[in-house]
């Protein structure tokens, strides 16, 4: 393989890896401010006990987070000088940004949550508590205003020509909300609470099914299932908007999606299906005009193909793109129906009696997780040919200097050092879930009153 497809290839597995943990950081930040929350208005021991085990494992998925967040902006220099070189200037402004306020600000209160607890009041800790969950959902922000304005640039002008070409910011806020970022950053938001939710969910249920710390289970699960219930709906209506946005400025990454060739014709909304890019055809089970119906509520209403672009200007893994959005849809839907449905069991008094459920719970961690992952995929993979749409192609965004040897050693490398970083994480996380909430001695201020 050449340099392109590998050093593609090496930032694919170091991000997907990486964005395995910053979503967790911010929907269990979310749950540990209810928790403490909780605890201040009640006083109830039993949810400082529970925001003290979910704190232990947030320190960890947050210590991973950061260490391999890191190596991607070594990659920037290392594999993709030009891209680097030239958006640079709108690069520079949103990271410094996300290091020193969002960063700093996780970081700053963390510390105190984990070394400070027994020496400051309650309700510091629930300021603290607020300003891990503010800063990580800053940190999220920035980084998709930065991806964002590769799928939507705004706010800048070209300076320089061909290779010595380079985008420079002329409006900070017009490149912060491009047209793309804030619809983007809120389905992003979404799927971290639910990413979040879903885990103390699945904690909580394993527990319920070992017949062990009942009683914080019980506490810890209806605020989770409240929030796993409002933004798996709430990301429909987000998800959607998304889409529209895709159709308005993104129209060949749109076709790619939903695998539609015709250039200008109506176009079918498929339920699942099979990309044959060389026939141009896909064999599924779809609804006839729906797509033009989200698009323009009409089922005749045009949409523009992939054969209305040339085929160096439009994605040429169709399908790849087609399979990663369509996951993504069917865990939403999923997600929708199970938490509705224990919401349902909830309100009658039944839920904690239907093991079948619990089991659902204990494994449903994973499907924020692979919904999360495969709509990155499906966004990044359906800009190609564009590392930044319409301006710089992929092909020309890789540093030269590098050869495919070192590129193919690095990956190998990544993927020793990442596979021994997982196992640590998942010894790690097993260890503290198996020795559970447990009271704490001495305890808080407020219990001590």
């Amino acid at each position: 393989m050449d340099v392109e497809i590998l050093s593609r290839i090496q930032f694919a597995f170091t991000i997907a890896f990486h964005y395995i943990f910053p979503p967790l950081s911010i929907g269990i930040g979310l749950m540990l401010v209810i928790f403490e929350g909780m605890f201040l208005k009640t006083g109830n021991k039993q949810y400082e006990i529970l925001t003290r085990f979910w704190l232990k494992i947030f320190a960890i998925i947050f210590g991973i987070g950061v260490a391999t967040g890191i190596i991607m902006e070594f990659e920037f220099g290392t594999n993709w000088a030009v891209y680097s070189r030239y958006v640079g200037d709108i690069f520079g402004s949103a990271l410094a940004a996300e290091g020193l306020f969002a960063f700093g600000l996780e970081s700053t209160f963390l510390g105190v949550l984990l070394f400070g607890w027994d020496r400051v009041s309650p309700v510091v800790h629930f300021i603290s508590m607020v300003g891990v969950f503010l800063g990580s959902m800053f940190s999220a922000v920035w980084i998709v205003v930065a991806n964002s304005w590769q799928q939507t640039p705004a706010g800048y002008h070209i300076v320089g020509d061909g290779f010595n070409a380079r985008a420079e910011v002329t409006d900070f806020w017009q490149m912060v909300f491009n047209p793309s970022s804030v619809d983007r950053v809120i389905h992003v938001w979404q799927g971290a609470f639910l990413a979040g939710a879903f885990m103390v969910l699945s904690v909580h249920a394993y527990y319920l099914l070992k017949g062990k710390h009942k009683e914080i289970s019980y506490l810890a699960f209806k605020p989770a299932l409240t929030i796993a219930t409002i933004f798996s709906l709430t990301q429909l209506f987000s998800g959607h908007r998304s889409a529209d946005l895709v159709a308005e400025h993104q129209p060949a990454k749109l076709a790619a999606m939903e695998g539609h060739y015709q250039a200008k014709s109506p176009a079918d909304l498929y339920l699942f299906g099979w990309v044959d890019n060389k026939a141009q055809k896909v064999t599924g089970l779809g609804i006839p005009g729906g797509l033009s119906f989200l698009v323009h509520q009409d089922f005749n209403a045009d949409i523009i193909g992939l054969n209305a672009y040339d085929v160096k200007d439009r994605p040429s893994q169709v399908n790849a793109v087609f399979q990663f959005y369509h996951i993504m849809i069917s865990i939403g839907m999923a997600l929708i129906f199970l938490t509705l449905y224990a919401s349902f069991l909830w309100w009658r008094g039944k839920l904690f009696e239907q093991k079948w459920m619990m089991r659902i719970f204990a494994f449903s961690v994973l499907l924020p997780q692979i919904a999360n992952q495969a709509g990155w995929f499906a966004a990044e993979m359906g800009r190609q040919p564009w590392i930044v749409y319409g301006h710089l192609r992929t092909s020309e965004g890789f540093s030269k200097e590098v050869s495919a040897q070192q590129v193919l050693f690095s990956l190998i490398l990544f993927g020793v050092i990442y596979s021994l970083l997982f196992l640590l994480f998942l010894y790690s996380l097993n260890k503290k879930i198996k020795h559970g909430p447990v009271d704490y001695h001495p305890t808080s201020k407020l219990a001590q009153q």
